[in-house]
């Protein structure tokens, strides 16, 4: 999804969030939350994390060839903070959502500003159950759906982007959503929304538990509340089969 909607009302779709047939989605514009943002500033940390601080080119290696400029905030209007899974010479290696699943950008350090954090999730799909950690320690879990056969939830390193309210009350999306840096690579013909990999609650709580998605994660409402009052952006994200 690379469509802004910072002070606009468009219409937007994380992937994986219709029912059994594609339909349309709906005008679901989201409002930024704030929550968890003090332990993304935060220096240190089990895992490294930048926030651009200034608008910068995102590059294929270090000093290399530009792929596409990044801001300073998200499509969402998210502060950007970026998972850092590398550094060398002045030099980082970040997951961002402009770039495809399992291909990573480089941008300068000095146009970023470190922390770290001690949280991660990580996903079982096979046992539809996401686990939260801090330094290692599982502190809490949780069943999700995961993506049906066909569109099965990717698998790899990700990491939260953006913690989104859905302005409509009716969204699919539930309460809330965690937006990921991943992309659904395995969408169904005819579906005309974004392929954007989220968490995120839903009013069919029945599915949570099962393979019923077309890739998103679908939690109960007061554990995706949670994870969002919890785990702040650029948090590493892993899937695994």
């Amino acid at each position: 999804m690379r469509r802004s909607i910072l002070g606009l009302a468009l219409a937007v779709s994380l992937a994986g969030c219709g029912g059994a047939e594609p339909e349309r989605p709906e005008r679901a514009p989201f409002t930024p939350s704030s929550e968890g943002t003090a332990e993304a500033a935060r220096p240190g940390g089990r895992y490294l994390t930048a926030r651009v601080t200034e608008p910068t080119a995102l590059r294929a290696t270090p000093g290399g060839r530009a792929l596409l400029r990044i801001g300073v905030r998200t499509e969402f209007g998210t502060p950007r903070v970026l998972a850092v899974t590398a550094r060398r010479d002045g030099w980082l290696r970040v997951l961002a959502s402009e770039r495809p699943n399992g291909r990573a950008g480089w941008i300068p350090e000095r146009r970023a500003r470190l922390a770290g954090t001690d949280w991660a999730i990580h996903v079982d799909r096979s046992a539809r159950r996401l686990t939260v950690r801090r330094d290692g320690r599982a502190v809490r879990s949780f069943p999700v759906a995961v993506g049906r056969p066909g569109t099965e939830t990717p698998t790899g390193r990700f990491a939260v982007t953006d913690k989104l309210h859905p302005d409509d009350p009716a969204s699919p999306y539930g309460c809330c959503a965690v937006a990921l840096s991943g992309h659904q690579t395995k969408l169904v013909p005819g579906w005309p929304g974004g392929d954007r990999l989220a968490i995120h609650a839903t009013p069919q709580e029945e599915t949570v538990g099962h393979a019923a998605s077309l890739g998103c994660l679908r939690g109960r409402s007061r554990d995706v509340r949670r994870l969002m009052r919890t785990v702040p952006v650029g948090t590493p994200v892993f899937v695994r089969a």
